[in-house]
């Protein structure tokens, strides 16, 4: 059984800072690429960064320069650093991760950025 924890999340001023953790429980041959994704009310979801089993990054152009995804493997954990927050930023934010051709999710943690 594989479960995806995410913590961090919260309520924010415009402008403030979160850092966003997920912890991946159960055995998995291998974690290869790990995300973030979020979805806003009433938006469809959307991926926010994503990270690759050797580190190589990318990210939506609304989160660049803002947002650091990072990853340390032997805790098996991805994180998210989110800094100078916008009240567009606000959504669920959902930890994925990609073994051996699946995919698999967490249950979100709500961000909430009051302007």
């Amino acid at each position: 059984q594989v479960q995806l924890v995410e913590s961090g999340g919260g309520l924010v001023q415009a402008g403030g800072s979160l850092r966003l953790s997920c912890v991946v429980f159960g055995n998995l041959f291998r974690i290869n690429t790990m995300y973030w994704h979020r979805q806003a009310p009433g938006k469809q979801r959307e991926l926010v960064a994503g990270i690759t089993d050797g580190g190589i990054t990318d990210y939506a152009d609304s989160v660049k320069g803002r947002f650091t995804i990072s990853r340390d493997n032997a805790k098996k954990t991805v994180y998210l650093q989110m800094n100078n927050l916008r009240p567009e930023d606000t959504a669920i934010y959902f930890c994925t991760v990609d073994s051996s051709g699946v995919r698999y999710w967490g249950q979100g943690t709500q961000v909430t950025v009051s302007s």
